[in-house]
């Protein structure tokens, strides 16, 4: 027993001892005493930053929607009642004028009653021109005056609809544009409604698209819009607002906005995918700072703006601003700086609510330019 005890005795004492030794060999080292550097007390507390000049800069506030173009007069040719094709006045893909003759069905029978109704009118005529002779002279009574002419009244009522029946059984062009491809072939009997032929007016077309209720106060007739198609890159095309929908769409709460362009050399075609960016105003001399420069806080946002400290050498001051449009990089700036000022673009992390002494460093952004630019509004606003 007293020999057990003594072996645990002498294992206690190993593990102290080599506990001692492990901490006397990893303890820290003491710091070394620098000599204060060349900067001094000022040069070891100043937070490193890179900034930016606030500028002046047109900007064009703009918002972009996707779109369709459609013909500004399209219609899909129908016949009111059944008939026999007899003719076809047009070929697929052919430029039609006004008042055209595109389809003609089988009109034997209109057209012999219609002569029928010709005939009747010249005897109803003739009667109540020698009525009328006979009256004048005393030898009808007057009743027979206005039997001949009522007669008359019926035999014309009679004509008119015989042509109008032979006119349905002839189907024109209602405007000048494009026939598409046909769905029927002379002889074939088609019933009243079949499709016979679209007819497109590529002249000029209309892009309809959608924006957000919140612009429906900004938007108005007359204004340019600016009309990319995936189809034809590189082809940007003008084109103006027409109308604009009174009523907002209930489940996209969205505003239906219409605008019309011209097609030369009919390149466009109904139906194209369309982006379409409406222009809403432009700014001149809008004060813009780098994005970089702008902290989000909560539904605001700050900048840091770099003022001559205490000491008169440069710090840091926190500035709520109010932001504006977005454009290449940069950010409008409403309310909070001024034209020249400098503000912090890099570094905002390691500096304080108030004064913070800082050390610039070369910034690598570029100048901004002043020519208008393309800018869509901030998400803080």
């Amino acid at each position: 027993m007293a020999s057990r005890s003594l072996r645990l005795l002498t294992a206690c004492v190993a593990l102290c001892v080599a506990g001692a030794a492990a901490w006397w060999w990893q303890r820290p080292a003491p710091a070394a005493v620098s000599a204060p550097a060349a900067g001094g007390a000022r040069g070891a507390s100043a937070v490193s930053v890179e900034v930016a000049t606030v500028q002046q800069r047109d900007l064009v506030e703009s918002v972009q929607a996707v779109g369709s173009l459609r013909s500004q007069n399209s219609v899909v040719l129908r016949p009111e009642v059944a008939g026999r094709v007899v003719a076809l006045g047009f070929r697929d893909g052919q430029r039609v004028r006004k008042g055209a003759l595109l389809v003609q069905l089988d009109d034997q029978l209109p057209r012999a009653q219609v002569a029928q109704a010709q005939a009747e009118v010249s005897i109803a005529r003739a009667n109540d021109q020698r009525n009328r002779e006979l009256v004048a002279q005393g030898f009808v009574s007057q009743r027979t005056r206005d039997e001949s002419a009522a007669s008359l009244q019926v035999a014309q009522a009679k004509l008119a609809l015989a042509e109008a029946t032979a006119a349905r059984l002839r189907i024109v062009a209602p405007f000048d544009g494009v026939a598409g491809i046909g769905k029927v072939s002379v002889g074939e009997y088609v019933k009243d409604g079949a499709e016979i032929v679209n007819l497109e007016d590529l002249d000029h077309l209309f892009v309809d698209f959608r924006l957000p209720e919140r612009y429906q106060s900004e938007v108005r007739v007359g204004q340019a819009v600016q009309v990319a198609l995936d189809a034809l890159p590189g082809l940007p095309r003008s084109a103006q607002v027409r109308a604009l929908d009174p009523l907002i769409d209930a489940d996209g709460r969205s505003l239906a906005v219409r605008a019309s362009l011209d097609n030369p050399g009919l390149q466009l075609r109904p139906g194209m995918f369309a982006r379409a960016t409406l222009q809403l105003s432009e700014r001149k001399g809008a004060l813009v700072v780098p994005e970089e420069a702008v902290v989000p806080q909560g539904a605001g946002a700050h900048v840091f703006r770099v003022v001559a400290g205490a000491d008169g050498k440069p710090a840091a001051e926190r500035v709520p601003v109010q932001l504006g449009l977005r454009a290449d990089g940069l950010v409008e700036v409403l309310q909070g700086v001024a034209s020249g000022e400098t503000v912090v673009t890099a570094g905002q992390q390691r500096l304080q609510k108030g004064l913070t002494p800082v050390q610039i460093a070369p910034a690598g952004a570029g100048q901004t330019g002043t020519q208008p630019a393309p800018a869509e509004r901030a998400a803080s606003r």
